[in-house]
């Protein structure tokens, strides 16, 4: 028997909730079973959408599956964001990393599918 490790092979991708606050993007998350653990997402993002600048109260990692994205980080400079180093670019395989309260915004270059993982309760700061 041929297996199908393919994105498009496998039932983990149906039943993705469209966001209400983001047309372009819809998830499936987790149970929460372990207080100290992790939360995990099952991501899809249409080609073109993009998070503005913001940050997480945890460590994160993304496993891009299918498409491409790019992630900016930035630093305060006086009462102003600026970007902080090159433009991070993540394809299909890829993995990135991004420790807590590190502001970073996200653009979905392609059609992405991804793996998000959450160390502790998800979180979203918007960057002022």
């Amino acid at each position: 028997m041929k297996k199908d490790n393919s994105a498009q092979g496998s039932n983990v991708w149906a039943n993705l909730a469209t966001s209400p606050n983001n047309s372009g993007f819809a998830k499936k998350g987790t149970y929460p079973t372990d207080p100290n653990g992790v939360d995990v997402m099952l991501e899809q993002w249409d080609a073109g959408t993009e998070e503005p600048p913001h940050s997480h109260p945890g460590d994160d990692m993304t496993v891009v599956i299918e498409g491409s994205m790019s992630v900016r980080f930035y630093k305060m400079s006086g009462d102003t964001l600026v970007p902080d180093g090159p433009e991070l670019v993540l394809n299909k395989g890829d993995s990135g990393y991004i420790k807590a309260g590190r502001v970073h915004d996200a653009k979905y270059t392609e059609a992405c599918k991804l793996v998000y993982v959450h160390a502790g309760a998800f979180g979203f700061i918007a960057a002022s």
